[in-house]
């Protein structure tokens, strides 16, 4: 477990929804990973780059909703800057399982 935090502390973290509109593949990254572009609603169209080749094909991330932090720092990963950290668990086996809701949401908004 990591140390604890307060609630001002979480509130720091910016979780929001969005929409996958656009995945290509990202062969100059490190580990096998995706250049997605989300829309998210009024905060606009951000990119990360997110290493969930194992269990997603670009056909199934298409118009997927996902949750992500969109208050980090952008980062340079090879030649693309990630703006957003799409966010996701291991399974079992290594794999990264987005995390998702349950149903559809209006992107941009906020995880309470």
């Amino acid at each position: 477990m990591k140390e604890e935090i307060t609630f001002e502390d979480f509130l720091k973290v910016d979780i929001r929804i969005g929409t996958i509109i656009e995945v290509n593949d990202f062969p100059k990254a490190k580990k096998p990973a995706y250049q997605l572009t989300i829309d998210f609603g009024a905060l606009g169209v951000k990119k990360s780059s997110a290493q969930i080749t194992d269990l997603y094909t670009k056909e199934d991330l298409l118009n997927k909703q996902v949750s992500a932090i969109v208050n980090f720092k952008p980062k340079q990963i090879a030649n693309f800057i990630s703006e957003v950290l799409v966010i996701g668990v291991y399974n079992v086996d290594g794999n990264v399982v987005l995390l998702k809701a349950s149903e559809k949401i209006k992107n941009g908004e906020q995880v309470c």
